[in-house]
């Protein structure tokens, strides 16, 4: 950095400071990247140290019957001893010797007990009986399992994990299978934050267990199964003068890490998900204890997390490739392996090719694109054309195999769904946008582009409520449309660009009056198609509400989603790690069977990083990038983003009241970047490197704030300094 650009970052700090000093409540400059110490950011990373995990709390009000010593397994000093005698059975004395074992958070993998021996009572027949149920909640915490893979298919175990105990000293893990046989068996691998153990067995279990004796256990812990990321794993990060919305980001990454995982076959879930040409794959699973298959539609959230985060492409690519590998002939792209992938959903082919697009411009992995390249031709020109409406362009629900084809909330939908033609609006823009980095595509961007336009033009034809302002749902039984509105349909059709502004504005005015809850916005204004819909949230499709509250310039708006929707997360059990859904009065949406950990909701990781610190690929590989912050009521931001070429680092800093604004940018050599500064007027001064900047670059306009932008290009690796209001001489 040259001696006066040096001078210019002393001269914006001691204004910055002499503005605080004036005024306790004003801004406070926030320095930039460079600094010898420790990363602040690091103090956010959920991840264990390492993968040897152990727990942190036994639950005094958990624990009943005759147990002694019962925080011996923690400290290491002495046994945490469980017994039952057969004398008491029956009566009223009899109760199961019981602990609960908090891990503090959410984990996953597979659990390790150090037993100190065992014995029985009055040679009853058989070894005593152990018996674990795993919850990620308190509030599901019973004698089983919050969910076993009993439940999806596999009858080996009750819902409870059965261990016969052995007389001497040993480690027991719990690995899938059984003991003997078909009886004493374990589920395996568990997603929790809680364990319940108990001294009982099951009467099937005889003769091998039984329920009265005395059980030793020295220790416990857990082999930590998914990616573990420690801070040293991170390649790109985020900081921000909002120390919650900071800590939600690092949260998301963790819920994305915990299903980040290698694909085995007797962890999947359900137990018609193992596929050979996925075994042993590094892969994205929609949730850490059930939903354990790679599903499309949650790749269009965890996959970008994961690209933000961790240099794991592979994870992803993975998935998608063998989506591909399995298409069938009419050009249906099927949504994971479960049941030999043939699962009936329409909505996922679409995902694919968006994600296929994400993977394109996160990691620059054009060799993938070239090798599936004809796979998105065959889904966007045979299969979507043959359940559309050729009088209206619009894919219709119930037009040739598409009846009986569910979506990611399996909806009972039917007729020209809003949500289905704008997700296949931003699969073709996305699919035209591939086609024109590669040669010889251009007629194939060219009709995608086209279609597009199609289909977008007859969404506000014929699907635009102007009574409400808001876009319909889909039809109900005829050819009347539903007087119900999904937040998915109208969420996309302003990402996509379908509303204009106008209507943009109308959309999130209706949702923000019709959908907010304590929790988050609900997906449904009403429950028109379904019970509790208006009730329901999703954190996947409320990421795209989000998404579009920052393009039409309204942070206010989109962080007081954010911190109502993840703000619930995190102060409710088990925290930390973000939900699949939450249902009526802010609980998990289907009870115990929720995960509460769950990929497709870490769309905050994306939100902060792409529109808080403002980076957005515009190029394969962010070969072509754009910086524009979109700041709120955040006062400062930084942080870093990771592309193939190397890293985009940025740093700004904004004081509003003041119509002040600086922003340090350094992006990769070969790269070519755009940054967007915000200005209140076009008067207002524009310093590149202290040097002014002509507004005849253009100020662009927001379209709900009084604000601007002025466009900065920037086509080297060198640092840059921008600043906004400074009247330097």
């Amino acid at each position: 950095m040259c001696l006066l650009n040096l001078l210019l970052h002393s001269f914006i700090g001691l204004i910055f400071i002499q503005v605080a000093r004036a005024d306790p409540s004003s801004y406070q400059w926030q320095d930039s990247l460079t600094s010898d110490a420790a990363p602040d950011w690091q103090k956010y990373v959920r991840s264990p140290p390492n993968q040897i995990v152990r727990p942190v709390a036994v639950l005094t009000n958990y624990t009943q019957g005759n147990v002694t010593n019962p925080n011996g397994l923690l400290t290491g000093k002495g046994a945490t001893t469980f017994t039952r005698t057969n004398i008491s059975a029956g009566t009223e004395k009899d109760v199961l010797p019981t602990i609960v074992v908090d891990f503090g958070q959410n984990i996953v993998g597979y659990l390790s007990i150090k037993f100190g021996g065992a014995s029985s009572f009055n040679d009853t027949p058989g070894l005593p009986g152990i018996r674990l149920a795993f919850s990620e909640t308190l509030q599901y915490l019973t004698n089983v399992s919050d969910f076993s893979r009993s439940y999806n298919g596999d009858t080996i175990t009750p819902g409870s994990d059965q261990i016969a105990v052995n007389p001497y000293p040993y480690t027991w893990t719990d690995v899938h299978g059984c003991e003997y046989g078909n009886q004493v068996c374990d589920d395996g691998l568990h997603g929790f934050r809680y364990v319940k153990i108990y001294l009982d067995s099951l009467p099937a279990d005889a003769p091998y267990t039984t329920s009265y004796g005395t059980v030793s256990i020295d220790s416990m812990s857990l082999n930590f199964s998914a990616f573990l990321g420690t801070p040293n794993t991170f390649t790109g990060w985020f900081e921000s003068s909002d120390d919650q919305l900071n800590q939600w980001w690092y949260d998301g990454v963790y819920t994305t890490d915990m299903c980040t995982d290698t694909f085995g076959a007797n962890d999947s879930d359900p137990r018609g998900a193992a596929s050979p040409s996925l075994l042993g794959k590094l892969v994205i699973l929609d949730g850490a204890k059930r939903d354990r298959d790679p599903y499309v539609g949650d790749l269009a959230v965890s996959a970008r997390t994961s690209y933000l985060s961790h240099n794991l492409p592979q994870a992803a690519r993975n998935v998608l490739a063998d989506l591909a590998d399995h298409q069938r002939a009419d050009g249906w792209i099927p949504p994971a392996s479960i049941n030999n992938y043939t699962l009936p959903l329409l909505d996922y082919p679409l995902w694919w090719v968006v994600c296929s697009y994400d993977l394109l411009m996160y990691t620059g992995d054009v060799a993938y694109i070239q090798q599936y390249y004809s796979n998105i031709v065959q889904v966007l020109d045979t299969f979507y054309p043959s359940v559309t409406n050729t009088q209206t362009q619009l894919i219709s629900k119930g037009i040739g195999i598409s009846g009986g084809y569910g979506d990611y909330a399996f909806l009972p939908r039917s007729g020209p769904v809003t949500y289905y033609n704008a997700l296949y609006v931003l699969a073709l823009d996305n699919a035209a946008s591939i086609a024109t980095f590669l040669d010889g595509k251009q007629a194939d961007a060219a009709r995608w582009t086209a279609r597009a336009q199609n289909v977008s033009a007859s969404l506000n034809k014929y699907n635009f409520d102007i009574t409400n302002g808001a876009f319909f749902d889909g039809t109900c039984g005829g050819e009347a449309y539903c007087e119900t509105h999904a937040q998915d349909g109208n969420s996309l059709s302003i990402v996509t660009g379908v509303a204009n502004a106008t209507r943009a504005n109308q959309v999130l005015s209706y949702l923000a009056t019709h959908n907010a809850r304590p929790y988050g916005n609900s997906f449904y204004d009403n429950d028109a198609i379904g019970a509790g819909f208006s009730q329901r949230v999703y954190a996947f499709i409320s990421y795209f509400e989000i998404e579009a509250r920052f393009i039409v310039g309204s942070a206010s708006s989109a962080l007081e989603e954010i911190r109502r929707l993840y703000g619930w997360m995190a102060n409710h059990d088990p925290t930390i790690t973000q939900w699949e859904g939450i249902g009526a009065d802010g609980i998990p949406y289907e009870g115990a069977y929720t995960s509460m950990a769950h990929g497709w909701a870490t769309g905050i990781v994306p939100a902060l990083t792409n529109y808080i610190l403002g980076v957005i690929p515009q190029g394969p590989g962010f070969s072509v990038y754009s910086v524009k912050p979109i700041p709120g009521d955040v006062k400062w931001a930084k942080g870093v983003v990771p592309t193939p070429h190397g890293p985009i680092t940025v740093s700004w800093n904004s004081n509003p009241s003041q119509g002040q604004f600086y922003i340090s940018t350094t992006g990769p050599a070969g790269t070519k970047g755009t940054v967007y500064v915000p200005v209140a007027n076009a008067s207002v001064a524009v310093y590149l490197d202290s040097n002014p900047v002509p507004q005849m670059n253009g100020t662009q306009s927001s379209a709900s704030q009084d604000v601007g932008y002025v466009a900065v290009p920037i086509n080297d690796d060198q640092t840059h300094v921008i600043t906004v209001g400074f009247q330097m001489n």
